[in-house]
Formats: structure tokens, sequence, C-alpha cells
């Protein structure tokens, strides 16, 4: 869920001007079409321009918003008439139609909210991991452009634990660092401070945190690049080896057919009777 504004000078709701917002989770703000309008606004993840019927001025505003180098992407909101008069000197990082569903909506927000988040620099003191960013020097964390509002105690907890991404502490080992060797208090406070990073980084990043069963916590990096290796027994290669170690060859070497061990059917010989003896001659 992110954080929206949009500027229109239209007497609309923002369900009528994008009617696909109202099937969204997303928060929307509405503004007057002015840039000291953003002064008043707290941050945003991303503004909309509602260009759909003055494009002249709707254009004057996307260069206004490029100007002033804000953090969050500018979408222009266009008829399907105004899409011919959109080019690369508005300034817009995307336009949306105002007919566009759902779906296309929430991707295209999603790819420019991420595209931003992504260009944006990283300060000479800050741990940025996908969408989080943390200043060591101001002491804040971020979400995209949403400031999280932790306390002293979480903020050092996620801060040390981003600091090792992938690597497991154990909660005696996290009350050392982020508490101190003087603190006498239970592992019991780790756990109910890990529960709370969680609810306020949201559903969405919760997942930053991860649990290792009966052995502690370790920060879990934003997902890209090798992810990891494949366990031997799962790769396709292989399957077949069992067999031919079996056989004491190696993986690689061809099986060598195996005799034949079961007894062959031979056709039965032909027993003839044994015939009497011949009465021995009469010698007298």
């Amino acid at each position: 869920m992110s954080d929206l504004l949009l500027l229109t000078g239209a007497l609309e709701p923002a369900a009528e001007i994008l009617p696909s917002l109202g099937l969204l989770l997303h928060t929307v703000r509405v503004a007057a079409p002015e840039v000291p309008a953003l002064a008043d606004a707290p941050p945003a993840d991303a503004i909309l321009v509602d260009a759909r019927r003055d494009l002249a001025q709707a254009r004057s505003l996307c260069l206004l918003l490029r100007t002033a180098s804000l953090d969050a992407p500018v979408l222009a909101v266009v008829t399907e008439g105004g899409l011919a008069a959109v080019t690369a000197e508005w300034g817009a990082d995307d336009v949306i139609l105002h007919t566009a569903g759902p779906a296309e909506v929430e991707a295209r927000l999603r790819l420019a909210i991420g595209r931003k988040a992504s260009l944006a620099p990283a300060a000479p003191d800050e741990i940025r991991s996908g969408d989080l960013a943390i200043d060591e020097a101001t002491y804040t964390a971020r979400l995209r452009a949403r400031a999280l509002d932790l306390t002293f105690k979480e903020f050092e907890l996620l801060k040390f634990l981003a600091q090792h991404p992938g690597r497991v502490f154990t909660r005696a080992h996290l009350l050392q660092e982020v508490w101190g060797y003087d603190y006498f208090g239970g592992t019991r406070t780790v756990d109910v401070h890990v529960r709370r990073l969680r609810a306020k980084l949201g559903t969405e990043h919760e997942a930053l945190i991860g649990t290792v069963r009966n052995v502690g916590y370790r920060f879990v990096p934003a997902k890209g690049g090798d992810e990891g290796r494949v366990p031997r027994a799962s790769r396709p290669e292989d399957l077949d080896t069992g067999a031919t170690e079996a056989n004491g060859l190696a993986p690689d070497e061809p099986a060598r057919p195996q005799p034949d061990r079961a007894p062959k059917n031979r056709a039965p010989q032909e027993t003839k009777p044994r015939e009497a003896s011949a009465a021995p001659a009469d010698r007298r």
C-alpha cells in the first residue's frame, strides 16, 4: 500500500478521476494543482497529475514538479486522446489512462516507485536494501518516501540487523549489542521490539526481519541476483547419480550393462528309460 498525492483542479473525488483507485488499497490525498500545495502535503510515494482536460496546465505542472527535485515519481492521468500530446518534454515518469484497470494502475505505480527508489543516490551514512533506507546520521528510516516512526531502540535494532544482512543473531547477542551489557532485562524484550518493528514495516516488508526457529533473528535483504545454490539432490542432472554410483561408476560415466544372472531356460533333455540288461548267456 502506497501514499498517493493527486493534483487536480476538478471538484470530483479521486475515484471518479481515476476509477481504479477506488478498487485499490492505496491512500489517496487530493490537493490543488500548484507546487506550493506540496509544502503543506505530507510526503507521498507517487504524485498523480490530472491531465484529462487542460493539457497545457498539466504539462507546466509536470515540469515544475521535475525541477523541484522531488523523491516521488510523477504520473500524468490522461484520456486516450491526450496520449498524442504527451512527450518526454513533460518530465513525467509515466502516463496512466483514466480508464485503465486496477491491475494496470497497480503495475505502473509499482514500477514507477521502484525505478525512482533505485535511482536515488545513497548517502555516505545510509544503509539501503530495496525500498528500505536507514540514515545513521539523522537516525531516520524510510520505506520509499515514507518515514518510519521508530523509537531509538527500534532504530538501533533495525540498523544493527541491516548492517549484517543474512547473519543470524541470538536474542542474547542482540540484547548485548543494542541494549548494552549493563541491561538486566530478559531476552523477551528483543521479541517485543521485533514484533513492533514488523508492524511498522507493514505486511509488504515485514519479511525483512526473518526468524530462525530456536536461534534468533536475521535481516533478509531484498531479493535480487544469486538466489543461492540449488541442493545437489534437486539438480536435474543429478537425479540418476544414485544408480550409477551404486554400480561403482562416476556420475558422468555411462552405466555398463549388467550381465544377466537369471538362470536361462534350457530345453528339457529327453530322458530315455534304461533298458533292462540282457540276461547273461548260459555258459553251460
